[in-house]
């Protein structure tokens, strides 16, 4: 059995996995929560692919990605299948955004939450062990069976817990708490799942295929910048509850307005008897007397 370095490089990547995770939390915390407020099932889609690559791209995937750099084997390379490696991400967004669909379709529930849990945790394990299974190196992997079953039983527990947190989390403060929290539950699976991991070397050393880390390093991270950087500015340019009531003001205002316009104007009001009276001051009219009363009528 080969020996196995999950810190090559010390702590930097353990310490940058778990920043990805969290920030990739709280962007993920802070969409999902626009999915109950949506007004329509086209803002709720919207929010709902946001928030699924926030936390199954940038808390999930991109955290594992990272971790991986600090893995090595002394006396072999290790190289990456590119489209097992790709799928892994596919698996990791999809899941996820399906637990977000279920949990937030509808009214919030404990079943609905414990069923998205399950399903978002165990896609979150097949994506941990297919970016496993893309790695290449000259020997063979094995995995002891209570590691690997633990592993699955806290990344469903993650799940779960992240799910029910983005449906009812709202204060910043409560956000940022809970992205802290949901990255220790991520990297803990990770190195949890990275444990039950073994390397048994061949005795011939041959060429590897497949593609190195210091070859994917540089699309990823941009990939990622690229990403927060867009999760960002649709959160910023996104309309608040604030912005929607006072457009709704302004459009009530402004109806109002048109109505007035449309109307007819109104003749002004007449003080009582002034055009009666004014009728009777006209040259020639005839007024009533007591002495000269008119005649009476036939």
């Amino acid at each position: 059995m080969a020996e196995i370095s999950h810190f090559e490089y010390g702590w930097i990547t353990p310490t940058l996995s778990y920043a990805l995770s969290v920030l990739g939390s709280v962007l993920g915390l802070v969409c999902a929560g626009r999915i109950r407020t949506a007004r329509n099932s086209r803002e709720r889609l919207w929010w709902g692919l946001l928030s699924a690559w926030a936390l199954g791209g940038t808390a999930i995937w991109s955290m594992h990605f990272m971790a991986m750099l600090g893995f090595a084997v002394p006396g072999t390379r290790i190289r990456y299948d590119i489209p097992i490696t790709l799928a892994s991400t596919v698996i990791a967004v999809v899941a996820v955004g399906i637990g977000l669909l279920i949990v937030g379709s509808g009214r919030l529930s404990v079943p609905k939450v414990l069923v998205g849990g399950v399903f978002a945790g165990s896609g979150v394990a097949a994506m941990h062990y297919t970016g496993m299974a893309a790695m290449r190196l000259n020997g063979t992997f094995g995995y002891d069976t209570t590691r690997v079953i633990l592993s699955v039983v806290i990344a469903v527990v993650a799940a779960t817990a992240a799910l029910w947190l983005a449906m009812t989390v709202r204060r910043p403060l409560a956000v940022f708490g809970s992205a802290l929290v949901m990255g220790v539950a991520v990297n803990g699976m990770h190195f949890t799942g990275m444990s039950a991991l073994s390397v048994h070397l061949h005795p011939r050393t041959g060429e590897v295929s497949g593609t190195t880390v210091s070859t994917l390093l540089a699309p990823i991270v941009l990939a990622v910048i690229f990403v927060v950087i867009g999760l960002v500015y649709a959160l910023i340019a996104a309309p608040t509850d604030e912005d929607r009531a006072a457009a709704a003001y302004l459009d009530a205002r402004s109806a109002q307005a048109r109505e007035a316009a449309a109307q007819p104007p109104q003749p002004a009001p007449d003080p009582v008897g002034l055009r009666h009276r004014s009728s009777l001051a006209r040259p020639g009219a005839q007024f009533p007397s007591r002495r000269n009363p008119p005649p009476p009528q036939s």
